[in-house]
């Protein structure tokens, strides 16, 4: 299985898996249920973020237990969705959003694999948070799907569970393009284990202060199912296109350790 779907709100069930079946992978940290299906011939992987009945919130998502699972059952790719709120008023809900960098708010959650009780001192580069090639085959495909999307975007990530405060709007909207709560330290444990890790955003809203009402989660679930069958399309047709060797540098992100002998 070297490709995954991680699906964030919303977005429970790829739909386009033949032979859908659950599986349990036993992890360091943790137990994880997955889907793994067959597309064109090929296994693939699918992991509810929240669960399969949106059952855990942001905050509390077992980040390395999940990216763990899927990097111990050969995943080299991952392509994921989130929700988000838009800080801008040209992205609007129902926009499609492929990240190319973000900024982490977050507080109280663990961001490594590598915290130093083993003696191992890792520091990962993060030029390139998200994996150029993947990025590049969404973009490309939607373009050819007639799907707007937009090819750049800085993803704020908040602790939550609440949303975002007016005040809180304006100063992220210095920074970046898209909130949310989920991708970090989601992206960051991706490429600590060397895998590939794309994601496309689904604006679901404008954010506290530029919308003119008060923010609801069924505001999200609804705009979601507006527009999900735009994302399963783009993945479903994305891929058959990835490539079987990788050319980019996330498969090298601990090679300066490995030489030096650190891991």
């Amino acid at each position: 299985m070297r490709i995954a779907i991680i699906g964030g709100t919303g977005v429970y069930d790829p739909k386009f898996l033949e032979n859908p079946e659950e599986i349990k992978v036993s992890t360091p940290y943790g137990e994880v249920k997955l889907l793994k299906g067959i597309y064109q011939g090929e296994e693939v992987g699918f992991l509810a973020r929240h669960g399969s009945g949106h059952t855990v919130p942001p905050h509390r998502i077992n980040y390395k237990a999940n990216m763990w699972a899927l990097k111990s059952l050969g995943v080299e790719r991952i392509l994921s969705t989130t929700a988000v709120g838009s800080l801008k008023l040209n992205l609007a809900p129902g926009d499609l959003v492929i990240l190319d960098q973000f900024i982490d708010f977050t507080k109280g959650r663990i961001h490594t694999f590598y915290d130093g009780d083993d003696d191992k001192v890792v520091h990962i580069d993060f030029t390139t948070p998200y994996c150029p090639e993947l990025r590049s085959i969404l973009y490309e495909t939607s373009k050819e799907l007639g799907i707007k999307v937009h090819p750049f975007g800085t993803y704020i990530c908040t602790e939550g569970p609440r949303f975002e405060t007016p005040a809180e709007i304006k100063m992220y909207s210095f920074f970046g393009d898209v909130v949310g709560m989920t991708k970090v330290p989601e992206v960051v444990l991706a490429r600590e284990l060397e895998m590939c890790y794309a994601s496309v955003s689904i604006v679901t809203n404008y954010a506290a202060g530029i919308s003119q009402a008060p923010l609801t989660y069924s505001e999200v679930l609804e705009v979601m199912a507006q527009n999900i069958e735009k994302v399963r399309k783009l993945f479903a047709m994305v891929i058959p296109r990835i490539p079987k060797e990788r050319r980019c540098t996330c498969k090298d992100a601990l090679k300066e350790y490995r030489d030096k002998g650190v891991l």
